[in-house]
């Protein structure tokens, strides 16, 4: 008989008994990573369908393109880990998990259509399981609130997980909503410490290690989920000094990328270096321009540089096309729904990203200045605006073969 020790990390068995015994309502779970809050999550929600005939669950994210390769897999994962695949029928489209014995479901949406969450029918009985994962992509209480209102109808029950890592900066609005003592809530908060080391494996665990030695700060943000910054400041690692063409001579692993514009938006090119061992990019290039044709453009790198490879935006296979045929070697960025999510997270944990404004002003000003979204009540959101990150932008392109680089390798056990 399966035991749930097998399956759970032990970090959740006071959320479990809270939940089972109807001390709590509510979860919200936030941690670092590899804590297992997600794969915790998951499974509790499948039990709470199990053990509850009447009710149905919706699991949400804010952008529905990454339900499938997220939390529905983990739903997935969770439906087998406790050996009840038979007892689930699971399609894709529409998006949902259905318990045969019953004919219960799970539906899964993305907030970015509120009008479908607002028309969900269910066969019977009542939406009594909500599931936000990754709570502060959301844009606000209010956002929650009005998901909670348009779906918690009728019905003596009503369970809710809420997932997160904790963003960096203590004003985020997920951070303060914590704060709020509300009957019937519970605020859990786990790290990878607590997770068996078996099912981190040692690559984990290195990298874990490896960034406590090098970059303090972002160790204890991104495995201990601690919030230690202040303010909407998206990178607080940057360093401005001057880098010294000699320095520049000694530098071996340069990397390129290109974010497209002309007439409003600007062309650019960006040249950094990586130090994977010290975590340390380095901007020491740029050409930034409006109104610059690609083959004028093509000419000026030419000029600095004899035969580089670039990565560029995807979204313009035309301009890919032409520099090709203008002589660079060029391909298009691999975007996916948590691409600038990503992208942006990895330059964060750098401990150091290294800009001489003297030598790319426009790549210095965009990253001392870049700033978090807000809500209309002025709190800090994780979302990241699409102003002012042209530079940015081209930055994460440049990057894009390091963070594969610098991708954690897991073990069959998942560890969201």
């Amino acid at each position: 008989m399966l035991r749930l020790s097998e399956i759970v990390s032990p970090a959740f068995s006071e959320a479990h008994r809270a939940l089972k015994s109807g001390a709590v309502n509510q979860v919200i779970l936030k941690g670092g990573r590899g804590s297992c809050k997600s794969s915790y999550a998951s499974v509790e929600g499948i039990l709470l369908i199990v053990r509850n005939k009447d009710i149905h669950g919706v699991v949400l994210r804010k952008v529905a393109n990454t339900l499938r390769t997220s939390v529905y897999a983990q739903y997935m994962w969770a439906i087998g880990a406790l050996g009840l695949s038979g007892k689930f029928k699971c399609t894709v489209s529409p998006m949902e998990m259905t318990y045969k014995p019953t004919g219960q479901k799970i539906m899964f949406f993305g907030a970015d259509d509120p009008g479908k969450i607002k028309s969900i029918k269910v066969p019977f009985g009542y939406i009594g399981y909500l599931h936000f994962e990754e709570l502060d992509q959301f844009t606000g209480e209010e956002e929650i609130r009005n998901i909670e209102q348009s779906t918690l109808r009728g019905g003596p029950l009503a369970y809710e997980i809420k997932t997160f890592n904790p963003p960096r900066t203590r004003d985020n609005w997920a951070n303060a909503y914590c704060l709020e003592d509300k009957p019937g809530q519970l605020i859990h908060h786990s790290t990878y410490k607590t997770t068996p080391r078996e099912w981190l494996g040692d690559r984990f665990l290195s990298d874990a290690e490896h960034l406590r030695q090098v970059n303090l700060r972002a160790y204890e943000h991104e495995y201990l989920g601690e919030v230690n910054g202040t303010g909407g400041t998206v990178f607080e690692n940057i360093t401005e000094r001057s880098i010294s063409d000699e320095e520049i001579g000694r530098f071996d692993r340069l990397r390129f990328g290109i974010d497209f514009g002309f007439a409003v938006s600007p062309f650019v090119f960006i040249a950094v270096n990586y130090d994977r061992a010290r975590q340390i990019l380095y901007i020491i290039d740029e050409i930034y321009e409006v109104k610059i044709s690609n083959t004028q453009a093509v000419e000026k790198i030419k000029q600095r540089y004899s035969t580089p490879y670039i990565t560029c935006d995807s979204a313009e296979p035309k301009s890919i096309a032409q520099l090709r045929e203008l002589g660079l070697r060029v391909s298009g960025a691999k975007k996916g729904a948590d691409s600038v999510h990503q992208g942006i997270k990895f330059l964060q944990d750098l401990s150091e990203i290294v800009i001489d404004k003297r030598r790319t002003p426009n790549a210095y000003r965009e990253f001392i200045t870049y700033e978090y979204e807000r809500t209309r009540q002025g709190c800090y959101i994780s979302g990241y605006p699409d102003k002012n990150n042209d530079s940015i932008d081209a930055v994460r392109y440049a990057c894009e073969s390091a963070m594969l680089e610098n991708r954690v390798g897991t073990s069959n056990h998942r560890i969201y």
